[in-house]
């Protein structure tokens, strides 16, 4: 079995839930934990994690359950608020970037692996996840298995349907920088993911069924066995 390649992630959890009358997507309950610790619990490996989201969820944060040694996950906002999964990402991206620097650990490096640090040592990989697919480790699993086979292609989850999910996705690291570069130059407000995907060499990579599944309507929280639980 191959090991589990070097990634950071960035999860999404910022939305207005419109068509849940507003309830916070990432505080809604699966199997006793929320949506946010669900996706949290998804990556047990990922180096450095980012959440684009509301102040609200800092605590959250703080108090969630960490794998190992990494840190607590650094909340981020997109600017102006709400502007969309393009600008969440590209808020979270620089955040990570920034981590990097701060921390004076290049990316993919350790106490073990030597802290050289090397572009060829860095890690490759960045994992974009919504917070709102409760099954979604199975898809991880899939995308970090298939990343062994893709040394220069970003991989998208797709679904039973043959839908693509590009907020379920293995972003080569330099490729999601420059694509989130390139768009800001024109804005990232208000982009869809689209604007970004198109600036990638990716490729498909089908998941087990329902690992993708989101909540976006009380409809579709029933189906997947999640409940609103005591979000206020």
């Amino acid at each position: 079995m191959s090991a589990t390649p070097r990634y950071d992630a960035i999860i999404l959890a910022g939305g207005r839930s419109t068509r849940l009358g507003g309830t916070p997507k990432a505080l809604l309950l699966a199997d006793g934990r929320t949506l946010l610790e669900t996706t949290l619990a998804a990556i047990p490996d990922a180096r450095h994690i980012a959440v684009a989201g509301p102040p609200e969820l800092a605590a959250r944060l703080e108090a969630a359950p960490t794998e190992g040694t990494r840190r607590t996950p650094v909340l981020v906002r997109e600017e102006p608020a709400y502007a969309g999964p393009a600008a969440a990402v590209g808020a979270a991206v620089t955040a990570l970037a920034a981590l990097e620097r701060d921390t004076g650990t290049p990316r993919g490096s350790s106490a073990g692996d030597g802290g050289a640090g090397s572009p060829a040592d860095s890690c490759p990989w960045t994992l974009v996840l919504a917070c709102d697919m409760p099954q979604i480790a199975a898809a991880v699993q899939v995308l970090l298995a298939a990343s062994a086979s893709a040394p220069d292609e970003s991989l998208l989850a797709v679904d039973s349907t043959g839908n693509r999910q590009p907020l379920a996705a293995l972003y080569r690291t330099p490729d999601l920088r420059a694509a989130v570069a390139s768009v800001a130059s024109e804005g990232l407000a208000n982009k869809p993911m689209k604007a970004l995907l198109a600036r990638v060499q990716w490729r498909g990579v089908d998941v087990p069924p329902g690992s993708t599944a989101d909540v976006d309507t009380w409809t579709d929280a029933q189906s997947l066995g999640v409940s609103a639980g005591d979000v206020p």
